[in-house]
């Protein structure tokens, strides 16, 4: 007898909950999966080294910005949703607006449970999200915005588990993250938020951060998942000393022309990366550099070192 489709749903829960721990998933008294992924989980002993006890594999971080969707993962979901905003008052509303009012009311919460939560970076499909803690299913819920706009965007920070099976989100097959920390902003907001220097004029260095801000975000193939990303999104977010940079070296008439990410020699038994920020000036060709050192052992990034002039070595 096949295992019914609640029950792999769980089953795929317990592999994503088990790469946050660090232990062996526990096997369910069902049948044995068939899929590959489960299959992989089934055999925590596998790779182990010869020490005895096995070794759990490290846990994959990610720290990503992109956009966060609801989605539908079976028809039984959607009809359901549709009898509950036929109960809910939404005349006059727009069907994003009814969305977010009827998914906000605490009696539809256990629609909130059935959805299907993907975030995109660059417009792919890159996550399927779970709450570690069921507390932050309203995280989900603020990302959901009535009115968005095109630079609206969502921070998430978490552990990334397994390919999800397909009948967990309809067919979708990218890796589930667990999530501890969701915050959603728009781009005009995080730069108004920015401490500006008392010397910098408000519009140039709106524009000065806006324009790192993207290149950042530009940069290929960044899923939050590296810790070179990591670190990189970290700083676009949290460390605003590379916005105010960034407006003193346009005011000497230089360019961003480079942002590198290297593992730095300090690195021990940590994991810290330098991330180096190269400005060309236009009319010399002349280079000048500063960089910021990031820890990213774990699954919060933090500042090591401030930002300061670099010289090759």
């Amino acid at each position: 007898m096949e295992p019914s489709e609640e029950n792999k749903s769980k089953e795929t829960l317990q592999a994503a909950s088990a790469v946050i721990s660090g232990a062996p998933p526990v096997a369910a008294p069902a049948a044995k999966p068939t899929g590959s992924v489960m299959a992989a989980q089934s055999c925590p002993t596998c790779g182990a080294t010869p020490s005895g006890d096995a070794q759990a594999a490290a846990p994959s971080y990610i720290y990503a910005i992109g956009r966060i969707e609801p989605r539908f993962p079976r028809p039984s979901i959607e009809k359901e949703f549709a009898q509950a905003t036929g109960r809910a008052e939404t005349a006059g509303l727009t069907d994003r607006q009814a969305l977010h009012q009827v998914l906000s009311q605490p009696q539809n919460r256990y629609l909130v449970r059935q959805l299907c939560w993907v975030m995109t970076v660059e417009g792919l499909e890159t996550y399927i999200l779970v709450p570690h803690d069921a507390a932050d299913l309203g995280l989900l819920v603020e990302a959901l915005r009535p009115t968005p706009q095109p630079w609206d965007l969502d921070v998430v920070i978490g552990v990334r588990g397994p390919i999800a099976p397909a009948e967990m989100c309809n067919g979708l097959l990218v890796p589930i993250v667990v999530f501890d920390q969701v915050y959603s902003f728009d781009r005009e907001t995080l730069i108004k938020a920015i401490p500006r220097p008392a010397q910098a004029p408000a519009t140039d260095f709106e524009t000065a951060a806006e324009e790192v801000f993207d290149r950042i975000m530009q940069l290929a193939d960044n899923a939050g998942a590296t810790d070179e990303h990591r670190a990189l999104n970290y700083l676009a977010v949290r460390y605003p000393a590379i916005y105010a940079n960034a407006t003193d070296a346009f005011a000497r008439n230089a360019s961003l022309t480079a942002v590198d990410v290297q593992p730095s020699p300090l690195s021990g038994t940590r994991k810290v990366v330098e991330v180096i920020i190269t400005y060309t000036n236009r009319n010399t060709d002349v280079t000048e550099k500063y960089f910021c050192r990031v820890d990213v052992t774990e699954e919060f990034p933090f500042l090591v070192t401030k930002l300061s002039p670099y010289y090759d070595r």
